[in-house]
């Protein structure tokens, strides 16, 4: 379980991202502001953890694979692992993983039609107005 200030402040990250909104009431909490099959992966580990390298970005490992020929190799594994990283996050979506698996191409075009927002599965109690300014 993660701890709430924690969640608080990935919560806050996508909201100032415009991918969630706070929702006022008895049942409130957060929902997305686009349907899950819009949303995939790679752009939240990117908005929360930044590059999907292990560390710097692709453009970054490049410029060391051309550098530094001592490391090359390494850096050059280091490029492999974020480039899968990063085609299977860019092909996964919210939707995909709410329906317990990967969606096909056609389902998510059905899906986009029939959701246009959705509540997120986790509320986090309290103001979800907090710490706004």
């Amino acid at each position: 379980m993660l701890p709430e200030k924690f969640l608080e402040l990935i919560l806050l990250e996508l909201k100032n991202a415009r991918m969630v909104e706070s929702v006022r009431g008895a049942k409130g909490g957060y929902q997305l502001r686009r349907a899950p099959a819009e949303i995939h992966l790679s752009e939240i580990i990117r908005l929360i953890d930044g590059p999907l390298a292990p560390f710097g970005d692709a453009e970054q490992l490049r410029s060391l694979i051309d550098r530094d020929a001592e490391h090359r190799s390494l850096y050059k594994v280091f490029l492999e692992v974020r480039d899968a990283a990063a085609k299977i996050l860019e092909h996964t979506t919210l939707a995909d993983i709410m329906g317990g698996g990967r969606a096909s191409k056609a389902k998510i075009k059905r899906k986009k039609r029939d959701e246009s927002r959705t509540v997120l599965p986790m509320v986090v109690h309290g103001n979800p107005n907090r710490g706004e300014q």
